[in-house]
């Protein structure tokens, strides 16, 4: 059994629960180290089993980069306000 397959299944319930998140967010949430958070979610995005992409943020002008992960299939709920395209006043 290889190490990331330990943390998969309480990574996997986060994400579940809560929606997408930054692994760094996982990792600070669930208590595992963000290497072995990243080990997992290789490992579960090999089983097609989340979604993920390389993402960077600025905090405070400074570069963060991360991993941006949610379970495969879902789609994140839509924001509030109007959408492109919609026509006002009809």
């Amino acid at each position: 059994m290889q190490t990331s397959s330990i943390h998969v299944e309480p990574i996997l319930q986060y994400l579940k629960k809560y929606g997408q998140h930054l692994d760094s967010e996982i990792a600070l949430a669930t208590g595992i180290s963000l290497q072995k958070v990243r080990a997992s979610i290789s490992d579960l995005s090999s089983r097609g089993e989340i979604s993920q992409c390389s993402v960077t943020r600025y905090n405070d002008g400074k570069p963060v980069e991360g991993i941006l992960c949610r379970v495969a299939g879902s789609i994140p709920p839509s924001t509030p306000g109007r959408k492109p395209g919609a026509k006002a006043g009809a």
